[in-house]
């Protein structure tokens, strides 16, 4: 009798946690919500809803944000997570770039530090990133020291790959596809570390704090250094069997017609070489404009209509099948397209882009809605730092981590 009563036991602590997580997770994607509005999300009581919702502000994690007006009868106390209830440090390594933030329960960005650095090595990279995440960790407040979920790390798998397609000059650069990133953090920190490829880190910002708070499904693309993406499948992002679920960047399409691009072995180039801020620096500087790092590139870009509109087209051409394609395996009902540019010319190639998918949609199919994203460069950083808080109070935390 005791044994069956501790099982019992058990399980109503295991279905409460689950739905604390499910209540969390709605305040994640949602914003804000009444009571009401979560015990419907989480098909819940009203009053099972009231009791989680009463235990979670004990804990610090949810705190009420006033009353929403408007409606009939009483106006209804919206919650909202409460960014002090844990804190969380984002890392993304990019081939050209580092960038170490931290921030809240909420997901609200309170701290950043940013490196401009060509292919970096492993260790000169990690030294960077260590100092960082230590500065960070010091700025966290002393009570709030221990609410540090982890490190979320988003780093382009095979990173030493492609030299070709992205002008890596240096060999040693390979040293990268050896590395791990996860260990050496989590060595040095002595805190839990999570990883995603960075097109599904910055799908995750997207997710929670964009537009996956109207849509649960859309394909996200991210043109950086290179060109990558992620999914969002039924409100939840899809990793894929390998991690790589949405790497639009691989995606075979016909070699570049721009003179300055270089040529692919077969017939076939990869997307990557034709849609990415290398593939446009490779354009400008091989049309003698001098343009070295990418701090350079926004005034380059405002003095050199002609050669941006050049590599515009080629580059719209070069992303239409392979996202008319993606779209229709996935039968998303959107197209998010973001990415490391100046906001004229993201929009500029956004209404491009969508126009071309458009006129190419087959009979009897229409393009998928297509929206420019809302976060911008910073979005792997900020989807990585996340990832702690996302998967640490996630329903599906055990089958996330691999538990």
């Amino acid at each position: 009798m005791r044994e069956s009563t501790t099982g019992q036991g058990s399980n109503s602590a295991q279905v409460r946690l689950f739905n604390e997580r499910v209540i969390l997770s709605a305040l994640r994607k949602l914003g804000q919500a009444s009571k009401a509005d979560l015990a419907r999300y989480a098909n819940l009581t009203n009053n099972t809803a009231g009791v989680i919702v009463r235990e979670l502000e004990a804990q610090r994690l949810v705190r009420c944000e006033g009353k929403r007006s408007g409606l009939r009868g009483q106006p209804a106390t919206l919650l909202r997570l409460n960014g002090e209830g844990a804190y969380s440090i984002g890392v993304k390594v990019g081939r050209r770039s580092l960038d170490v933030i931290l921030v809240d329960f909420s997901g609200r960005l309170l701290q950043r530090c940013h490196h401009e650095r060509d292919f970096p090595l492993p260790e000169e990279a990690m030294d960077l990133v260590l100092v960082d995440v230590a500065a960070l960790r010091h700025t966290i407040p002393d009570r709030a020291r221990d609410r540090l979920a982890g490190i979320g790390v988003a780093t382009p798998y095979d990173m030493g790959s492609w030299r070709r397609e992205l002008d890596i000059t240096s060999e040693a650069y390979r040293a990268w596809n050896d590395f791990d990133v996860v260990q050496r953090l989590a060595t040095d920190t002595g805190l839990p570390v999570f990883r995603e490829n960075d097109g599904t880190a910055a799908a995750v910002a997207e997710l929670f704090q964009g537009h996956g708070r109207e849509i649960d499904d859309f394909l996200y693309v991210f043109i950086g250094t290179a060109i990558g993406g992620g999914v969002i499948i039924d409100g939840h992002y899809h990793r894929g069997a390998t991690g790589n679920a949405g790497d639009v960047g691989l995606m075979p399409v016909p070699p570049s017609r721009l003179t300055t691009a270089p040529r692919p072995n077969g017939p076939y180039d990869i997307l990557l070489t034709r849609a990415s801020i290398t593939s446009l620096l490779r354009h400008l500087r091989g049309s003698g404009v001098a343009v070295e790092r990418r701090s350079e590139l926004d005034g380059a870009i405002e003095r050199h209509d002609d050669l941006v509109d050049e590599w515009l087209e080629d580059c719209v051409d070069a992303l239409t099948a392979p996202l008319l394609s993606a779209a229709c395996v996935l039968d998303v009902a959107a197209v998010v397209l973001d990415g490391d540019l100046p906001g004229a010319l993201i929009e500029d190639l956004g209404r491009r882009l969508g126009a071309a998918m458009a006129d190419a949609a087959p009979e009897a199919r229409h393009a998928p809605e297509f929206r420019l994203g809302t976060v911008g460069r910073e979005a792997a950083a900020l989807g990585a730092a996340i990832l702690p808080l996302h998967l640490n109070f996630s329903p599906n935390r055990e089958i996330l981590l691999g538990h």
